[in-house]
């Protein structure tokens, strides 16, 4: 497809799209980091849905149980502490959005793809576009270090597996892996070999004080007021970058004793076709068949134990 100056490539690959699955891949607040696309894509007549891989303890709580591994979250829902997906559908149900989020338990790529396919099904998706806070996403797995990719990968192979017409990957959060042990300059390499292949949808930003953007940090904040014993490093990262701060500012608590880089380039998406990257991805015939999370965690580190990494690169700026 061709694409123009005045165009966002990763818009104009769903103009077709009706019907769009936004889905948090890694787990906790990564669907939070989608809230200003959900907006956007809002804004473009599009019908949204929303899904999470939840770090919570979803058999604990009360909300509705579709299947072993699918769970439908609303601002009702209720019995664990630890709940970033009913705070966000409190925080929608205040700006007047009445949203349930499917939220899945962590579980290896089949149970994931069965899942995933089932609300393919069910809502009659075009569309399934991934979201991760941060950008551990697209390490290939011979990286200096991989951050922590087990969540991710999860997602990212069972909606790979799944039947729907477009599956797109989107991260936010430059940088702010640093903190993880990402190396930016590795990410990098692999976003041109993307390039080479036609499957990075480029890059556009967030700016302070835009409407989607001001989405993001007021959701922020209000889970932070909700669950200020865990506040989210990545969320609260972008919101830090999005406020203007720079480089070692610290948001939270859980962060301190550390080194941050907050920066403008933390509120830039990069958009990206999802099927490359897992062809990409070099321990997948490994994982592809994983029934439960700790067998994807288990293998991901037999990889590493049987490979040299790369050194880990200064970036020249």
């Amino acid at each position: 497809m061709a694409y123009h100056l005045h165009q966002i490539p990763l818009f104009t690959t769903l103009e077709k799209a009706e019907n769009i699955l936004l889905a948090g891949a890694g787990g906790g607040f990564d669907i939070y980091s989608g809230l200003p696309l959900y907006f956007a894509l809002r804004q473009m007549g599009k019908k949204v849905h929303l899904a999470n891989l939840a770090f919570s303890f979803l058999a604990g709580s009360d909300a509705e149980q579709i299947n072993d591994v699918t769970w439908k979250v609303n601002a009702n829902s209720s019995g664990v502490s630890y709940f970033p997906e009913k705070y966000l559908c409190e925080w929608l149900a205040s700006v007047g959005e009445q949203v349930e989020i499917y939220s899945f338990a962590k579980a290896g790529v089949v149970p994931l793809r069965n899942a995933y396919q089932h609300l393919i099904d069910t809502l009659e998706l075009d569309a399934v576009v991934l979201v991760d806070g941060g950008t551990d996403s697209l390490m290939r797995g011979d990286e200096a270090g991989l951050g922590t990719p087990t969540e991710d990968v999860a997602s990212m192979g069972a909606v790979f597996q799944a039947e729907v017409d477009q599956k797109l990957l989107v991260c936010l959060g430059f940088g702010v892996d640093d903190f993880h042990g990402v190396p930016h300059a590795q990410f990098l390499e692999n976003v041109a070999r993307l390039s080479q292949k036609k499957a990075f949808l480029g890059c556009f930003s967030l700016t302070p004080g835009m409407v989607e953007a001001n989405a993001l940090r007021d959701a922020t904040q209000y889970a932070n007021e909700k669950m200020s014993f865990q506040p989210s490093i990545v969320a609260n990262s972008i919101v830090s970058a999005l406020e203007g701060h720079y480089g070692d500012h610290h948001a939270t608590f859980r962060t301190s004793g550390s080194r941050l880089w907050i920066n403008p380039l933390m509120y830039i998406y990069w958009g990206f076709q999802l099927e490359p990257i897992i062809d990409e991805l070099l321990y997948y015939e490994l994982i592809r068949n994983t029934e439960n999370i700790d067998e994807i965690n288990n293998l991901i580190m037999l990889f590493r134990s049987r490979i040299t990494p790369k050194l880990k690169e200064q970036i020249p700026l």
